[in-house]
């Protein structure tokens, strides 16, 4: 058990460190080519695109083996990445935008079949510990690979970043091969449907009440945190009086404060309910988004450290309930369906969040953030109440 966790855990680090380089060096590519900014910023959302599909990517997962597909998976991306070297003037780029759409494909369908695999092979008791740890490797990469793809790619340019990416996921590979997890071959039903069964993770969701709540509160956090998000050059400008580069520093404490968060996640996991740490980590969010309306550089860090702190609760205490809850035969569609539910919400609050941030000052706007989330986080908190005087009620 303990090894098969270490080396998820591993497979986990070495491909995010490569994925996180490659998302940084991508846009820098793109503008050193092309010059053009917004050029340069869709390479980001060619990377999400696929996140709008996740449902039916997310069947995948529950129609073969997982592990083999994660190994081959990450072996097939390992392959195609080093075409990337070809992209050397701006009438190429189109190759590039290419192998991102088709690396947002593989990486919904990787993390479907991961969580699945991972539920099914883990102690149930457990999840909640390994999802912190794993949240905790993914931020802890975030604070490197950033700084090694920028160097990389300013000595070299984006050549050598795409070759190590695609040596970290040959790497992955034969991390998860090493994997001994037993898995029979799914059968697929007689009456299978491709529509009828890519909806099955919505289903499932929907008709459970442990998992809608969970999932809608990951869906509204993940909102307000897009529009926390685009808010971000205007606090360190307007409100700290910075240049733009100092929200790197911003960014850098909220990832500390997520490193934190993800180690403590799974102990208390299994002293509180999903629901409430969902609620908690809401709760802080709130708090914090509101806090950097106050211009002063002591509050904003502590707000940023109270952030990443917030946010990867709720997404931990979703994600874990899914591993719990939802059927085996469907946890890959589950699982996609949650990402999508969860995520695709952050990106268009990221665009809503442009247009707010130039009519609304921070200082109304970031507040509204906060009574917004701590509503939600009190709703939350009574649907949980209820539900534990509803036994008391019936035994009565």
């Amino acid at each position: 058990m303990r090894g098969t966790a270490g080396l998820y855990l591993t497979g986990v680090l070495v491909s995010g460190f490569g994925t996180t380089a490659m998302w940084l060096a991508s846009g820098i590519w793109v503008k050193s080519l092309t010059g053009s900014d917004s050029l340069a910023a869709l390479t980001v959302f060619a990377l999400w695109a696929p996140a709008l599909v996740g449902p039916l990517l997310g069947t995948v997962a529950d129609r073969v083996r997982r592990r083999p597909l994660m190994v081959w998976s990450n072996v097939a991306m390992a392959a195609l990445l080093p075409t990337l070297l070809w992209v050397d003037a701006a009438d190429r780029v189109w190759l590039l935008f290419a192998v991102l759409v088709v690396y947002g494909i593989q990486g919904t369908v990787h993390d479907a079949a991961e969580v699945a695999l991972a539920a099914s092979a883990l102690d149930k008791r457990l999840l909640g510990d390994f999802n912190g740890l794993r949240m905790t490797v993914n931020e802890g990469v975030k604070l490197i690979a950033p700084l090694a793809a920028a160097g990389l790619f300013a000595r070299y340019g984006g050549g050598p970043v795409a070759l190590l990416d695609a040596a970290t996921f040959a790497l992955a590979a034969g991390v998860f091969a090493l994997m001994r997890v037993r898995e029979e071959k799914p059968v697929r039903p007689a009456s299978a449907h491709w529509l009828r069964d890519t909806a099955e993770g919505l289903r499932t969701i929907r008709s459970s009440p442990v998992l809608r709540p969970l999932v809608l509160a990951g869906s509204f956090t993940m909102l307000l945190a897009g529009v926390n998000g685009a808010a971000i050059y205007a606090v360190v400008d307007r409100g700290l009086g910075h240049s733009p580069a100092y929200a790197g520093v911003l960014y850098a404490v909220q990832g500390a404060g997520s490193v934190a968060a993800g180690l403590s996640a799974g102990p208390l996991l299994r002293r509180v309910p999903e629901r409430l740490l969902s609620a908690a980590g809401l709760a802080h969010f709130a708090v914090a988004a509101g806090a950097r309306a106050v211009p002063h550089d002591g509050v904003a860090l502590v707000a940023s450290a109270l952030i990443g702190v917030g946010l990867p609760c709720v997404l931990i205490a979703a994600m874990t309930a899914v591993q719990r809850e939802a059927p085996e035969a469907a946890m890959g569609r589950a699982a996609a369906t949650a990402h999508t539910l969860v995520f695709v919400p952050n990106a268009i609050a990221l665009a809503a969040g442009a247009g707010l941030v130039a009519l609304l000052d921070i200082r109304l706007l970031l507040p509204l953030l906060t009574v917004a989330g701590l509503a939600g986080a009190i709703a939350l908190v009574g649907r949980t109440s209820a539900r534990a005087e509803a036994p008391a009620r019936a035994d009565a």
